[in-house]
């Protein structure tokens, strides 16, 4: 086709087919591998992507099995779930130990996963990881450490960044604590730094079983300041730190909190409720990113006494993917489809032990394409 096509023609014919394709065109000549696997070929086919209306109709998720740490990940059709159009994605990593990989966030398709000390980029839709080298901040060297990480894309610089927040331990919490130091591994520099970025003073972040939020070139974690409750952003690339101020209005009652995605738009997930009756998960939407005053409270998920553990996502259909128990009397969860009209949940078909439910959309990227395999420093 290259000897009869120009070869601008032949580019912006790549650029619009699918990852799968890409792949296999790779073998067409030496001169169209090297295209395709190269760094300017990735980043502009998935600048085109993120630019279509919407680039997938399918869900990733991530679930645990009940009596096993194995993880496992499974595609579903966000238009029509239903059992016979579940498929399983196999995960290329081997667990050497017990314990699971934990997930740190997930942005274009491509996941950051964690384990002890070991720190991978995953990229389903063309099998691939690479094993990031380990952070420069380790108890080795600075002693008793605990650290908060998020994973998030700067679109202004087409990087992938993972951000880690290291904080000194204290053994007498009477001592003054020390600063956070904010360590960044850049996939583009293909390696850890130190930033020079200054954390917010009388900001703590608060532990949640969910992953930080990545949206619009920035991560950002629930905290607690001088005057309460708080969203903590940081730039990817300018990497400085922001304070995003809640909704007026919630609820003084709040159990859990979290961060996340709804519909595009910077979300938070207030848990309240002390009786079974009562208890309900308040979605809040910042309709204009960074604007506080476009904070609209979206949907209201009754937990049915219990039933309903977490809301983890959006459908197309409006419907709220929510963890629920599968039983009453079991303690194993599945994926549910709540619908808010009718406060309805029907069972999805994909279970697994609480709190170990990771949803998001699935794209398909060539990220990663690019770089050796499963590279150790």
């Amino acid at each position: 086709m290259s000897d009869y096509l120009p070869e601008e023609v032949v580019l912006e014919i790549l650029h619009r087919l699918p990852v799968k394709s890409l792949i296999r065109f790779r073998c067409v000549s030496k001169a169209w591998n090297s295209l395709i696997t190269s760094s300017v070929f990735i980043n502009s086919h998935l600048t085109r992507s993120l630019s279509l209306p919407s680039n997938s109709n399918k869900l990733i998720v991530r679930h645990c099995v009940d009596n096993s740490d194995v993880e496992y990940y499974k595609l579903i059709d966000d238009n029509n779930v239903s059992f016979d159009q579940i498929q399983n994605i196999e995960l290329p990593l081997k667990n050497c130990r017990i314990k699971h990989f934990k997930v740190i966030g997930s942005a274009n398709g491509l996941f950051s996963l964690n384990k002890q000390h070991r720190y991978v980029l995953w990229n389903p839709s063309i099998r691939k990881f690479i094993t990031l080298p380990r952070p420069g901040i380790s108890v080795m060297t600075h002693g008793l450490i605990e650290s908060r990480c998020a994973f998030g894309f700067d679109p202004r610089t087409n990087d992938y960044k993972l951000v880690r927040i290291t904080f000194p331990y204290r053994i007498n919490m009477s001592e003054e604590a020390k600063p956070p130091i904010i360590e960044v591994y850049s996939l583009n520099e293909g390696c850890w730094r130190v930033t020079s970025a200054s954390f917010p003073p009388g900001i703590t972040l608060i532990y949640c079983r969910r992953p930080a939020t990545s949206l619009n070139g920035a991560v950002h974690f629930f905290a607690g300041g001088p005057c309460g409750l708080l969203v903590l952003s940081f730039d990817l690339r300018d990497e400085v730190f922001h304070v995003i101020s809640l909704p007026k209005g919630i609820s003084k009652r709040i159990n859990s909190v979290h961060t996340s995605v709804i519909g595009g738009s910077l979300s938070i997930l207030f848990y309240c409720g002390r009786f079974a009756e009562d208890k309900c998960c308040d979605i809040w939407v910042m309709k204009e990113y960074g604007v506080v005053d476009s904070w609209t409270k979206q949907f209201t998920v009754h937990l049915n006494g219990g039933e309903i553990k977490w809301v983890l996502g959006l459908q197309k259909n409006g419907n709220i993917l929510v963890e629920a128990k599968v039983e009453e009397t079991s303690l194993l969860c599945g994926l549910f489809s709540y619908d808010p009209k009718s406060k309805q949940v029907k069972n999805l078909g994909i279970c697994g032990r609480s709190y170990h439910f990771h949803v998001d959309n699935y794209m398909e990227n060539l990220g990663l394409l690019d770089k050796p395999n499963d590279t150790v420093s």
